[in-house]
């Protein structure tokens, strides 16, 4: 579908000030962008929007150097429903998108959405080559009529906030920085499949879960997590990587729910990653590994508390 088509089902009510970008996790510097637009929103009478794409474009112009992501579309979405943003325009990104010129990009986004304005970040380009920086773009605002407004990079603990960042963060199982960075915590959705049930017979049953495989994962090791069930919430261990016990196998996320009482296949949960407590290991007998799981539950109680299931959490 053509780009202009696309745009076409979008009609703003009204005039609107405009972000443009991938916003992977919706983090803390996206978050303070978006803080400044609907600000300027406000004080123009304007409606906040932002411009986003599907796939990310690394994907489709490196397609053999995925860009693992923090957030899929959906959750990118909601996220942006819930600071408030009025409008949500998602595109799909082709290469016959990549090769629109930034005027051609431009007066798309300014016939289809009412741009009065857009706002952008220090290092922003767009269009054929990425030429529309942020020179082009003001040039491009006087003969088109819109404004253009830089915000300098969101920094905290002197670095830039930045996806990249984060997934570094990530990698080293750093859910302390993650959740600094991102503004909240990290968490995975997924659906809940069929396992060999090993933690089951070990005493503690975990719910294996089906991810994308360009989901962006926490390093190997077992997490103190929170598990969102049917609207609501319970103190979790999650476990990430290859179970050296039985055999190295395929890269798994498992979560045990510390208080839940049910058949949790095929539900959708998702799971907030809190704090890493320790590396995978290799134990030389299930014995040894169901008493570390045992630290591992009363550690996951220390740090989240009892009780997050009940209505009040």
């Amino acid at each position: 579908m053509e780009i202009g088509q696309e745009l076409a089902r979008i009609t703003p009510p009204q005039e609107t000030i405009l972000a443009k970008g991938v916003f992977d996790g919706v983090h803390a510097g996206h978050r303070y962008l978006l803080e400044k637009l609907q600000q300027r929103a406000a004080e123009q009478n304007l409606l906040s929007g932002v411009v986003t794409f599907n796939p990310h474009p690394q994907s489709v112009l490196q397609p053999h150097n995925q860009l693992p992501w923090l957030s899929s579309l959906e959750d990118r979405v909601e996220a942006l429903q819930e600071l408030g943003i009025s409008i949500v325009a998602v595109l799909t990104f082709t290469r016959r998108v990549a090769r629109l010129s930034a005027r051609e990009f431009m007066s798309s986004i300014k016939q289809h959405l009412k741009m009065r304005g857009i706002m952008v970040g220090p290092d922003f380009a767009l269009g054929r080559g990425q030429e529309g920086n942020i020179s082009m773009l003001r040039s491009l605002g006087r003969d088109m009529n819109f404004s253009v407004e830089a915000v300098s990079p969101y920094r905290i603990d002197e670095e830039v906030v930045s996806s990249t960042l984060i997934r570094q963060a990530l990698v080293q199982g750093d859910m302390t920085k993650v959740e600094r960075l991102m503004g909240r915590h990290f968490h995975l959705r997924g659906k809940v499949v069929t396992s060999d049930k090993r933690g089951r017979v070990l005493g503690f049953p975990t719910a294996n879960l089906s991810l994308m495989p360009q989901q962006a994962l926490p390093g190997n090791g077992i997490y103190a997590t929170i598990a969102h069930v049917d609207g609501r919430q319970y103190p979790s261990a999650t476990s990430i990587g290859i179970r050296p016990t039985f055999g190295e196998g395929e890269r798994r996320v498992e979560t045990h729910l510390l208080d839940y009482e049910g058949d949790l296949y095929n539900k959708e949960i998702r799971v907030e990653f809190v704090r890493r407590l320790r590396d995978e290991q290799r134990f030389s007998s299930s014995e040894e590994l169901k008493a570390q799981i045992e630290q591992d539950v009363r550690a996951v109680e220390a740090i989240l508390g009892l009780g997050l299931s009940s209505a009040e959490r």
